[in-house]
């Protein structure tokens, strides 16, 4: 059934008629459920302390449930946007999750970054209880998430990934299929590795430049011409500058949680990771030393501030 609906330039939309249900309406959540009731599309949410002010989403039309099992119940797709692998399994296998009474093919869309072979246990479990699977995590930030552009990197079954594409266009602006369930999940962890592992070293150098007495203009100039350029250098170019973290709110325990599933999976397939130690080193030290909540440019005062040692 088709159903209809006005944006917000008063045109009309048309929509497949889908319920959406939406668990984890934190800073990416929260701009990903805006995108889909911006679609014209039917919005619930699971009601938890961690979410977002959800005013304007209810204002707007969205209904708010108790239970994950409850949602499950009305939603047709239900898309998570929680912090990891055992949030994912919680809110999936627990006694009230959403597989405890799964409607036959139902469509579940994990956003979350998880460890690839939770989720790939995780999709065999929705397929035994008749549901569907897809692996979808994001990257950039809060901003684009609110903005709809959001990157997607989407794992399962290619002919569910192009019925749910309308759908996951509605929050994102670049789509990659990447190959059976799982497959979001391993390159999510690869581009993590490369872009935490960049952010890192960038301000393990800005921290040493600016105890060399290099002037931090100077840095970024040479940087930014030369092969310290890119996105890295972009997002952390105003905290370098004028010490504005906003445009890269990701915190050091996002970032530790992440490099240490990249460490998971690429012990699981015996791979390298002797960069990827001294890289998690940092960030265990960081969280270890009271910093969890402080966002990855501030890496850069901390280092300056505790020289050598991220342990005094």
């Amino acid at each position: 059934m088709t159903s209809e609906r006005l944006n917000p330039t008063g045109e009309i939309m048309e929509h497949e008629g889908q319920r959406i249900g939406v668990i984890g309406i934190g800073l990416m959540g929260h701009g990903i459920a805006n995108n889909i009731q911006k679609s014209g599309r039917a919005l619930g949410f699971l009601d938890h302390p961690g979410n977002q002010p959800v005013d304007t989403l209810i204002e707007d039309g969205a209904k708010s449930y108790g239970t994950c099992k409850e949602l499950a119940d009305e939603c047709d797709v239900i898309i998570l946007c929680v912090t990891g692998s055992p949030q994912v399994e919680d809110v999936l296998l627990s006694d009230q999750g959403v597989l405890n009474d799964l409607r036959a093919g139902s469509v579940i869309i994990d956003c979350s970054t998880a460890i690839p072979s939770s989720t790939i246990a995780i999709a065999e479990t929705v397929a035994a209880k008749g549901g569907r699977f897809l692996d979808a995590p994001m990257t950039r930030t809060p901003k684009e998430a609110a903005e709809g552009r959001l990157n997607l990197i989407v794992g399962g079954d290619r002919s569910l990934f192009e019925e749910q594409l309308p759908l996951l266009e509605s929050f994102s602006e670049n789509i990659t299929y990447a190959g059976p369930a799982g497959s979001g999940h391993k390159l999510k962890l690869l581009h993590n590795f490369v872009s935490l592992g960049f952010s890192a070293v960038l301000a393990e150098a800005a921290a040493c430049a600016d105890r060399s007495g290099v002037e931090a203009n100077v840095l970024v100039e040479v940087l930014a011409n030369g092969g310290g350029a890119g996105a890295i250098l972009q997002r952390l170019q105003p905290y370098i500058l004028e010490r504005d973290s906003s445009g890269f709110n990701f915190s050091m325990s996002n970032a530790h949680k992440d490099i240490g599933y990249y460490l998971a999976m690429v012990e699981a397939v015996d791979a390298s990771h002797t960069v990827a130690d001294g890289i998690f080193g940092t960030l265990d030290s960081a969280v270890e030393a009271g910093f969890e909540q402080t966002s990855i440019p501030e890496l850069i005062t901390i280092l300056n501030e505790r020289g050598g040692s991220l342990s005094k």
